[in-house]
């Protein structure tokens, strides 16, 4: 039973880390790439839909983008969605198409990728606790309906205690490496 939980914490906690690195590595450096876009989420007929899903986004050149949008209607709502997002991004209309000039890296945009960055890598710790939290919860429970022994309990408590202490690492070390990556360029 107990094993079960910490199973499962620990897939909870791998996908909060896959989760950070995806995001993290949609943050380039000074190139045009679509994955710069795949968080970027619309309304589209009542539910948050990809910009992948409703558009193709392809490299013009090294330094810009072009969405070609599929549904005319929702390319105002794109161009507000971009804006929206923290990436520093101005979206150019361009008849049907939206065209994304990315800046070039200077000091203060690389300090403003990092606490974007920053900020991600705090979000997921947090959501590492929420499991450490959750999985703890369950464990107690399981004290209370004297399914398992106090000490039981507390061995378990240390072990999802040293899991979450080594995903918060991971997730540090990934930080740490990014912001090395931003700051050579």
């Amino acid at each position: 039973m107990i094993n079960q939980i910490n199973i499962k914490a620990r897939e909870r906690m791998e996908i909060c880390i896959q989760t950070f690195q995806n995001n993290i590595n949609n943050i380039k450096t000074g190139r045009a790439s679509p994955t710069l876009l795949h968080n970027i989420y619309i309304e589209y007929f009542g539910s948050k839909t990809s910009l992948r899903q409703v558009s193709n986004i392809i490299v013009e050149d090294s330094h810009t983008l072009k969405i070609n949008v599929f549904d005319n209607s929702i390319t105002s709502l794109i161009r507000k969605a971009i804006l929206n997002s923290n990436l520093d991004l101005n979206p150019i209309l361009q008849g049907k198409d939206i065209l994304i000039p990315i800046p070039s890296l200077t000091e203060e945009r690389r300090k403003k990728l990092i606490k974007v960055i920053r900020s991600d890598a705090e979000n997921s710790r947090i959501n590492i606790r929420n499991i450490r939290r959750d999985t703890n919860d369950k464990i107690k429970k399981l004290l209370k309906n004297k399914t398992i022994s106090e000490d039981n309990e507390h061995t378990s408590q240390i072990k999802i205690q040293i899991m979450t202490d080594e995903y918060i690492k991971k997730i540090d070390y990934i930080l740490s490496k990014k912001e090395i990556e931003l700051m050579k360029l």
